[in-house]
């Protein structure tokens, strides 16, 4: 009889519609591999839904808070339902980027430079030498991020929003010029580089991360083969410091501009990468000769308690 996956998607957060997308597109090539399969859109009675439904594996395809920082892995947890990706204290760590920060810097992992401030704050005045980023530390998708350009004279004037939905906590860094670099792992290796840039020539947003068109993948990435090889290292390094399991993405800036600092620096690591059409995972895993029906098969395979 073959195996019954429930595919989590939706949910609450920002980043419902992506998490929908990449759970459809999931649940269909889980379909195609044989498993029975429950498409279940995540509300606050998930606990109920999935006693009920008795599935032999959940496969977690959330993103954003909820999904990705340890609650569900939590609920997921006291079920004792095997599950996909990271667990309850590598997904709650890798959320919160400014503690994802302080282990990697530990580990000795390079990370760019910054503190956490609230919002009131860097509404205010600039909290960094401008050009400087300014995120919410708690939220993916490039939702809430702003590039605070070195010739602005004021911070974002969104961060004085009374209806402001991302937290009033946020994370300065440093900006590091240069070029936008990502690298999966799938258990304990890493997989390939690609290089991303926005097809309209600007920064990384929400618009080039989901758009069809809307970025430009070059894989493997055009690097010299130490820098190369050093990506997909720190990237496996990143994975196992924060404890995490099955798949996640670490994303890089790389300043090899002319005269710049040649310093290459870990940005985030996303412990529920995007599973769409046009994301990243299922391109490097297909570039490593896995199709889309062969990678979230081996999630499956993957999915455990305890981890």
């Amino acid at each position: 009889m073959s195996r019954h996956v429930a595919v989590l998607m939706g949910g609450w957060s920002s980043e419902r519609d992506v998490s929908l997308r990449s759970g459809e597109a999931c649940a269909t090539a889980l379909e195609g591999e044989g498993f029975r399969v429950t498409r279940v859109d995540v509300a606050r009675n998930i606990a109920t839904v999935l006693e009920a439904l008795k599935p032999d594996v959940a496969f977690n395809a959330l993103h954003g808070p909820a999904g990705e920082d340890g609650t569900i892995q939590g609920v997921l947890e006291v079920l004792q339902i095997p599950y996909t990706h990271s667990g309850v204290l590598a997904s709650a760590l890798a959320m919160h980027k400014d503690r994802a920060k302080a282990i990697m810097a530990a580990a000795n992992i390079p990370v760019a430079q910054g503190r956490v401030v609230s919002r009131a704050e860097a509404a205010k005045g600039h909290v960094l030498p401008p050009p400087y980023v300014l995120k919410p530390i708690a939220e993916g998708s490039s939702f809430g991020v702003f590039i605070v350009k070195a010739d602005q004279a004021l911070p974002p004037a969104e961060l004085s929003a009374a209806d402001w939905p991302y937290g009033e906590f946020l994370l300065a860094e440093r900006f590091v010029a240069g070029r936008e670099l990502t690298c999966a792992v799938m258990g304990d290796r890493p997989l390939d580089v690609i290089e991303i840039t926005a097809a309209d020539g600007g920064w990384y947003d929400y618009h080039a991360k989901y758009s069809k068109g809307g970025s430009i993948h070059v894989l493997p990435a055009k690097l010299k083969p130490n820098i190369y090889h050093i990506v997909q290292q720190l990237s496996l390094r990143a994975h196992q410091a924060l404890g995490c399991r099955g798949v996640s993405r670490t994303d890089f800036r790389f300043d090899d501009t002319p005269g710049g600092s040649g310093e290459l620096v870990v940005l985030e690591v996303n412990t529920q990468p995007g599973m769409t059409e046009t994301s990243l995972v299922p391109e490097m895993a297909g570039y490593a000769g896995f199709s889309f029906g062969g990678l979230v098969r081996w999630m499956v395979n993957d999915a455990s308690c305890d981890r």
